[in-house]
């Protein structure tokens, strides 16, 4: 929604476990290396923190700043230096990711500003069908040919007297196809709207003309794609995220994480028709196009290799 995001990675003594937070990215700056924009060189987190005033009877906000680098931190209330110290975890244990990327650019784009427009859009027309429709339920009386309009009511039962040659009718805001005309056009906003968001009305469970296959899949490849792209980002910061998981787990609970290297693994984005994924990798098999652990990655098998020695371990006699 901000068009960033961010991990903080820390190691909690009292209950000896790793604690992941995602701090405001608000309140978050980088400081990186100049011709390499993804190398971070100190990160500074800033928040509010409510403490007591001297009275004790209401909370006292008051700026709380961490500053870390690779070998340092420190840490700030206002601007007093409460705290400095050297970094106990020897790196930055941040992860700062954008939503999307932008090219030159260190920080990402949100999602929400190519929508905006469209959306106000459609609100306005909203607003305009619903003043049309409580207006024809509140009829208009047009009177032609009289000089005044009092005592007119328009209710049950009530009994206009007009001079000769004038004329009293209720006017009627829904002829000539008035509220159809108003419902195509926010049918239209919706499609823009859900063009420039990559989600077509499909993935909102719209679709009536019942598509199903390779058909469904045709329909809803442009949200497939955003989450293809997203991925690519994605993947990479839980990797990280991960790998500094794994190097806390190592320096203060000993867990031995020589070779460990942590790889995101992604399921399918759309449904897929599991007999005929699976006979087309036994066609690719049997071709000698491929090898049967390819052919299990594929399927989703997490450890090819092991579950091919279960498979020979099975088959021998």
């Amino acid at each position: 929604m901000l068009g960033d995001g961010c991990y903080k990675v820390t190691w909690d003594a009292d209950e000896r476990q790793v604690r992941i937070t995602a701090p405001d990215v608000q309140g978050i700056f980088a400081w990186r290396v100049p011709d390499d924009p993804s190398r971070l060189t100190a990160v500074a987190s800033q928040y509010r923190l409510d403490d007591a005033d001297h009275a004790g009877t209401r909370p006292s906000p008051t700026m709380v700043t961490e500053y870390w680098t690779a070998g340092t931190f420190e840490l700030w209330h206002g601007e007093t230096l409460a705290r400095r110290e050297a970094n106990p975890y020897g790196a930055l244990p941040f992860v700062l990711f954008p939503n999307l990327r932008e090219p030159k650019q260190a920080w990402g784009a949100s999602d929400l500003p190519p929508l905006m427009e469209s959306a106000r859009e459609l609100n306005r027309a909203y607003s305009q069908l619903s003043q049309i429709l409580e207006l024809s339920g509140n009829p208009i009386a047009v009177l032609e040919g009289v000089d005044g309009s009092s005592d007119i009511a328009v209710e049950p039962g009530a009994v206009w007297e007009v001079p000769e040659r004038a004329r009293a009718y209720l006017l009627d805001l829904l002829q000539g196809g008035g509220v159809a005309l108003h419902r195509d056009y926010i049918d239209l906003i919706y499609r823009t709207l859900h063009d420039l968001g990559e989600s077509p009305r499909t993935a909102f469970g719209h679709n009536p003309q019942g598509l199903s296959g390779v058909a469904l899949n045709t329909e809803l490849d442009p949200l497939a794609k955003k989450v293809a792209r997203k991925r690519l980002i994605r993947g990479a910061v839980y990797e990280r995220r991960a790998a500094l998981v794994l190097r806390l787990l190592g320096r203060y609970a000993g867990l031995d994480i020589e070779g460990l290297r942590p790889v995101a693994n992604w399921g399918p984005i759309l449904p897929i028709d599991r007999s005929r994924q699976v006979a087309d990798e036994r066609s690719l098999v049997e071709a000698g196009i491929q090898s049967r652990r390819t052919a299990a990655a594929h399927l989703g098998s997490e450890d090819p290799e092991a579950e091919w020695a279960r498979v020979q371990e099975e088959g021998s006699p």
